[in-house]
């Protein structure tokens, strides 16, 4: 299973940014798609997540300007970001909690991760 993610870039304060995550290869099904992401000197942490059961959740600190979604049938999770800080720059890794086949369990992979940078 590989996941591809796109989408990031440089952006204003106040701007926005929409990121994509592709997943590909030997997949049965997906549970939950998310991101995380994380910032020079901080731990990793996480930013949104898109159960299988279509709930979401979000970090306090984005909530009201991040909108996680998935599309099932292209294995792909999205997440529009709003309203940009200063303090969203990041490093925003894609995951997803899979089962390959029918007789495996679950396992979380991850994506490469794309630069996010909200300055003037």
């Amino acid at each position: 299973v590989q996941l591809q993610a796109s989408g990031g870039g440089l952006v204003q304060p106040g701007g926005s940014l929409r990121l994509s995550c592709a997943a590909t290869g030997r997949i049965f099904s997906i549970i939950d798609m998310g991101w995380y992401r994380q910032a020079p000197g901080k731990q990793r942490e996480l930013v949104a997540v898109s159960t299988s059961g279509g709930s979401t959740n979000y970090a306090d600190s984005v909530k009201g300007r991040f909108t996680i979604s998935r599309d099932n049938a292209k294995k792909t999770v999205y997440l529009q970001m709003n309203s940009l800080k200063p303090e969203d720059t990041a490093v925003y890794f894609c995951y997803a909690n899979v089962r390959a086949d029918f007789h495996s369990g679950p396992r979380d992979y991850w994506g490469q991760g794309t630069q996010v940078t909200v300055s003037s």
